[in-house]
């Protein structure tokens, strides 16, 4: 078998992975979205704190990502690699604090009023939507890199880093635009 027919049938493999998680992602989080520990009669305090925290990874992961981007122009694959492994990360941990955010403590409804209002839902549910789409997007582009097809890793990298940095500045725009109403 060559190189590339062993390639090809990681990738095959790691396909159904990514198609899976892209898949239960959404749908765990749609979910457990919907679950209030507190109504549902568990003494559990409400993780009130952790909206300012999730936007700020929201914001760290932005970071992450311009700065993956500047050094992989720079030559230093090594350092990009590192950054985007982080930029997973801190979207993974902003997922599960999300997640423990709303299943604890209620929803806050947004108070802004006129044009600012539309503003707010348009971000917020392109930013919602988008948060669903670059999920096989980004583990695509990760799982190609780590198989060495850098060909394939950059042509999807490109439609993968816009959307995936929109997500990430989008997650603090909602949060900005939404933290007067916190209770």
């Amino acid at each position: 078998m060559s190189n590339n027919e062993i390639n090809l049938a990681q990738e095959k493999k790691y396909k159904k992975i990514i198609t899976a998680l892209s898949i239960i992602i959404p749908v765990a989080v749609a979910a457990l979205f919907g679950v209030n520990l507190r109504k549902l009669g568990f003494d559990v305090e409400p993780l009130t704190f952790l909206p300012p925290i999730y936007a700020t990874i929201n914001g760290l992961t932005a970071v992450l990502l311009i700065a993956a981007v500047v050094a992989i122009k720079k030559g230093n694959r090594k350092l990009h690699e590192q950054l985007n492994s982080t930029a997973i990360a801190c979207s993974l941990l902003f997922l599960l604090m999300y997640i423990g955010y709303h299943m604890t403590s209620d929803s806050t409804t947004f108070g802004g009023e006129g044009i600012v209002k539309y503003v707010y839902y348009f971000i917020l549910i392109t930013h919602i939507i988008l948060s669903i789409v670059i999920i096989p997007f980004v583990l695509t582009t990760y799982m190609r890199a780590k198989l060495g097809n850098f060909t394939a890793h950059k042509k999807i990298a490109k439609r993968t880093f816009p959307l995936w940095l929109y997500v990430a500045v989008t997650g603090v725009i909602v949060y900005l635009m939404i933290s007067p109403y916190y209770v």
